[in-house]
């Protein structure tokens, strides 16, 4: 019985010396069980074979400014990503981020590290579509833009039609979000790029115009200004207005403008989305100012140029500064940028031939104006928007 007892207990070593220590350390010797394992030395090629996933974990706390949202983005662990970063710290023999409670900056090692590695994470990550793209084809992948409401409704849809007829295989995913917003995930690379108005720029972003818009004031039909060929802030100043939410940028530069004059004016209604100050301004509940973007000539309105005033606004495309774009961005971008093109070649023809394209209305990726009424043309229908 006791050489049974002594064989189990032999058994019971050797199956843990090949299950516990063999791996870290040499094939179980010829004689003897008691060997123990040798002291591992450091291996300083141990953290370097992460390196790639210690720079993604970099980029995206970098982006977001947040540890931890850079580790929702890589479905992993908190711990898991500040390890990754402490390691890539210590072999960079540097600090990375200047930590302030939850949120993180990067420190001047930690901007120049990202200016390099940046790129080369985007380009690794998005390595399967542009490989796609090279070979003849963009055929399957995922494209995210962030716009407002008014860029999403006027900007963007014949843009967005010819993408997804051309690229049936791409998924397409538009974000209607506020311009703060927008920043917000195109900071943190939730969306390929951005596009709408930008009027202060950033350091951080690249902003590239694209078409431009009119500022326009909107009376009903039957308002007093209606039949007026020009108006003047001291005009206008009388008439209740209907303008956005005071926090959005057109408060602010009706408001300076005004001052400029020193007008008072009166605000009767605040509403969310042009549509819904045209609405508005239909029923006779005030008069507007709005930018040309969202008149499609078909609304029962008059309006009148306020360009004497107010700056003409321009939309375009916003990325983030170093942003490698993906095949499929690219694509949408260059939609963008032909239609730019076509519409700069239409005005120099029609200059050429001496006629005034840019009269007055919106110069948009149609081409169109809003339509205006002179003599010796076809009268509208009753009920059509009327532009002097």
């Amino acid at each position: 019985m006791d050489s049974i007892v002594w064989m189990y207990k032999m058994m019971s070593i050797t199956w843990r010396y090949d299950r516990v220590i063999a791996p870290f350390d040499s094939p179980l010797p010829a004689q003897g069980f008691a060997r123990m394992p040798k002291q591992i030395s450091p291996n300083p090629q141990y953290y370097k074979q992460n390196r790639l996933q210690q720079l993604r974990g970099f980029c995206y706390a970098a982006q977001a400014g947040s540890i931890s949202k850079a580790a929702e983005r890589l479905f992993l662990s908190q711990p898991s990503v500040s390890l990754q970063i402490q390691a890539l710290e210590r072999e960079m023999k540097t600090t990375l981020f200047e930590r302030r409670g939850p949120k993180i900056t990067l420190t001047p090692d930690g901007k120049t590290l990202y200016d390099l590695a940046s790129p080369l994470v985007e380009e690794i990550d998005t390595l399967d579509d542009t490989f796609a793209a090279r070979r003849g084809g963009i055929e399957t992948g995922r494209l995210d833009i962030a716009a407002g409401e008014s860029t999403t409704l006027y900007l963007l849809p014949q843009f967005v039609q010819q993408f997804v007829k051309e690229y049936p295989g791409i998924e397409l995913k538009l974000h209607n979000v506020t311009g703060r917003d927008g920043l917000a995930m195109l900071r943190a690379d939730e969306v390929d790029f951005a596009v709408g108005s930008m009027i202060e720029m950033r350091e951080d972003v690249d902003y590239q115009p694209m078409f431009t818009y009119d500022p326009m004031l909107i009376v009903p039909l039957d308002h007093p200004l209606a039949h007026r060929k020009r108006v003047t802030l001291k005009d206008v100043a009388p008439f209740p207005l209907i303008l956005p939410p005071s926090h959005l940028t057109t408060w602010r530069v009706v408001d300076y403008a005004f001052g400029q004059h020193n007008l008072k004016y009166e605000v009767k209604m605040e509403a969310g989305g042009w549509e819904v100050i045209k609405k508005y301004v239909m029923l006779g509940l005030g008069i507007s100012i709005v930018t040309s973007i969202c008149l499609t000539g078909e609304e029962r309105l008059v309006g009148l140029s306020l360009a004497r005033y107010f700056p003409k606004r321009t939309y375009g495309l916003v990325i983030r500064r170093g942003k490698f774009l993906s095949p499929a961005a690219q694509r949408f971008v260059d939609l963008m940028r032909e239609a730019t093109k076509s519409r700069r070649s239409a005005i120099e023809g029609a200059i050429t031939l001496g006629a005034s394209p840019l009269t007055s209305g919106h110069h948009g990726p149609h081409g169109r104006q809003a339509p205006t009424s002179r003599p010796g043309r076809r009268k509208k229908s009753p009920g059509l928007m009327r532009v002097r």
